[in-house]
């Protein structure tokens, strides 16, 4: 079966031009070509078009995507309306041919403690290193491939340990500062592995003798003291919200329930980018400026794309947002007049009334 796609192409060349740019493509693909074909299909009607031999991965849509994937689950998973870029825009050197020195760079790191077997399974992690989130807001970011790498070799009982944990740590961006998302048109999940990282970088302490032994005396005594009740946030109320714009932010979960609902009551709902990125939560205690970089971006994208309301589903998240508003605003450098936040909750308590 015969697809026909609306194509946005990058194009840059180091040599002659000051900025990239995009041009236009109508293109009709079989099913069961790949994306290479439709590379090569840009080329034939722009010989200017650029990309490379070995190590073929482009972005479609923002998910890093090898040349071998189908036509086929490409239109299933992101439709006829293609964007292509280069893994990494800012290392293009020509079209979709980029530098990508810092892939052995980072290698660089655990190569004193890596044999030859890490190095064949680093090279297999290429699309996994251009697809980390993190490098999206520091470039300096040592990138998600390295991280998984050095998890296998400590997994497997490498003597150098302290030292592997020790090099991805020490980094200017590295273990500390990764808040892992999946940017693969394949999904992979390595959060666990992350955070299994994290935990080895940063161990509990184990408590002392004589600490142990004050424990013991004293936990009939702690037993009898009730934890203490956090008050909880005081229910927010917005002011002819069934009028006004609504966008929905989730995180890594799925909104469509929630757009649905949206749209049953008629009332505008708006699309953004980021609805279904992480935010920064997990990176507040090691490095907030970062945390609050990924929070600015949700928000801001959110306030672009004309929220003027933005339901947060989780309510860590909207607590962070809330508590630090001027601060994100502050290290983004803009203002968000006018963005109310509400969580799910208050939202379906408020609309009820509403409607009621």
């Amino acid at each position: 079966m015969s697809q026909k796609l609306n194509i946005k192409a990058f194009f840059f060349n180091a040599k002659t031009d000051y900025l990239p740019y995009y041009k236009h493509f109508t293109i009709s693909m079989e099913e069961e070509e790949t994306a290479k074909d439709l590379l090569l299909k840009i080329q034939a009607e722009n010989e200017n078009f650029s990309f490379p031999t070995d190590n073929l991965f482009m972005k479609i849509n923002g998910l890093v995507t090898e040349g071998t994937q189908s036509i086929q689950s490409i239109v299933a998973k992101l439709g006829n309306e293609l964007q292509i870029d280069p893994v990494k825009s800012y290392r293009s050197n020509n079209g979709l041919i980029i530098n990508d020195d810092d892939f052995m760079a980072s290698y660089a790191l655990l190569e004193p403690y890596a044999s030859e077997a890490d190095l064949t399974y680093y090279k297999t992690l290429y699309a996994l290193h251009y697809a980390s989130e993190t490098e999206n807001f520091d470039h300096s970011y040592i990138g998600d491939a390295v991280l998984i790498l050095a998890h296998k070799m400590i997994s497997e009982g490498s003597e150098h340990t302290e030292a592997i944990l020790q090099a991805i740590t020490a980094a200017d961006s590295g273990l500390m500062d990764c808040e892992y998302e999946n940017n693969l048109f394949n999904a992979e999940d390595h959060t666990e592995t992350i955070n299994a990282l994290k935990a080895m970088a940063n161990p509990e302490p184990e408590p002392s003798l004589c600490s142990q032994i004050i424990a013991h005396f004293s936990k009939k005594e702690k037993e009898e003291v009730k934890a203490p009740v956090p008050m909880p946030r005081k229910r927010i109320t917005i002011e002819n919200l069934e009028e006004k714009q609504v966008a929905h932010y989730t995180g890594l979960a799925s909104h469509d329930q929630m757009h649905a609902f949206i749209a049953e009551k008629g009332m505008k709902g708006i699309h953004f980018s980021r609805a279904c990125k992480l935010s920064g939560l997990t990176l507040l205690d090691d490095n907030r400026e970062l945390a609050f970089k990924k929070a600015g971006a949700t928000l801001l994208d959110a306030y672009d794309a004309g929220a003027e309301v933005l339901i947060v589903e989780d309510p860590a998240v909207l607590d962070m947002f809330i508590d630090n508003f001027s601060s994100i605003e502050n290290t983004i450098g803009r203002k968000m007049i006018g963005l109310e936040l509400l969580s799910t909750e208050d939202f379906m308590a408020q609309f009820s009334v509403v409607a009621a």
